[in-house]
């Protein structure tokens, strides 16, 4: 894996948009493969909740008929969290405030899951 070469990836992201705060490149089993997070913020906490939300959105999708997940969107008084697979075996994790356009973080987490998933492969 090319780790340094999507930690760059992942701190062009977060330098792209001042409303982006943190994100992370997260394995489907819950261990940080790369991140940009802040240094408050524990890595392997991030990816544990991660990985859960995206089995339980996952689980419900299939379950409610809804196909196959694109996203997962989590919306709190002071920001967002935006989690988007990034190839069969990863999953984008982006953190932003409450300023961000949410098309724009949309469209720049599609592209930066796109990246590191040919990195990854």
């Amino acid at each position: 894996m090319r780790e340094n070469e999507i930690k760059t990836v992942l701190t062009d992201l977060n330098n792209g948009s001042a409303s982006i705060e943190a994100s992370a490149l997260i394995s489907t089993d819950g261990l940080i493969l790369a991140s940009a997070l802040p240094g408050a913020m524990d890595e392997d906490r991030v990816a544990a909740m991660v990985a859960a939300m995206l089995s339980l959105g996952d689980r419900t999708a299939a379950e409610l008929a809804c196909g196959q997940l694109e996203q997962v969107l989590v919306s709190g008084s002071h920001g967002h969290i935006l989690i988007v697979h990034a190839g069969s075996d990863a999953v984008l994790c982006v953190i932003a405030n409450k300023t961000v356009k949410l098309g724009l973080l949309f469209l720049n987490a599609k592209y930066t899951a796109q990246a590191v998933a040919t990195l990854l492969h």
